[in-house]
């Protein structure tokens, strides 16, 4: 079985370059950031000739995570999760909620405006890290969840 439990460079600088690659291609090829919460919130909002992209953008994170489930070996795959439906449910709505707000996620302002030194970007990936750092203290060592 393998479990990723401590910091494991190789792997972590291969899939950085990676996603560090694919968003500087996406900017020179599009023009546009690869932040996730908006491409997908604005998938079937946006106007037709803009949907195509956003669905083969949304289409690739699917069929990237689906290509993985299917060639990797099966003890590759163990995912433990100790929190119930409730629990899950509601930190997403509170995760959607906050990129609505902050006008972005991880990808976009972590990733991307991060790597184009904005510094709207520089904030927001200061303020939801330091949220997710109290919300994970509160709720290991407050709550014991």
């Amino acid at each position: 079985m393998y479990t990723v439990t401590e910091f494991t460079p190789i792997p972590a600088l291969i899939g950085g370059l990676l996603i560090g690659s694919s968003a500087l291609l996406m900017l020179g090829a599009l023009g546009r950031i690869a932040g996730i919460s908006g491409i997908a919130g604005n998938l079937l909002q946006a106007p037709a000739g803009d949907r195509s992209w956003r669905l083969a953008f949304v289409l690739g994170l699917l069929g990237g995570a689906a290509s993985y489930l299917l060639f990797a070996p099966a003890d590759a795959i163990h995912i433990h999760i100790d929190a119930g439906w409730g629990l899950m449910l509601g930190a997403g709505l509170l995760v959607g909620v906050g990129t609505r707000l902050g006008s972005g996620c991880t990808s976009g302002h972590g990733v991307c405006g991060i790597g184009r030194l904005s510094p709207r970007s520089l904030v927001a990936t200061g303020v939801f890290m330091a949220v997710a750092i109290g919300v994970v203290a509160v709720m290991r060592h407050g709550l014991g969840v």
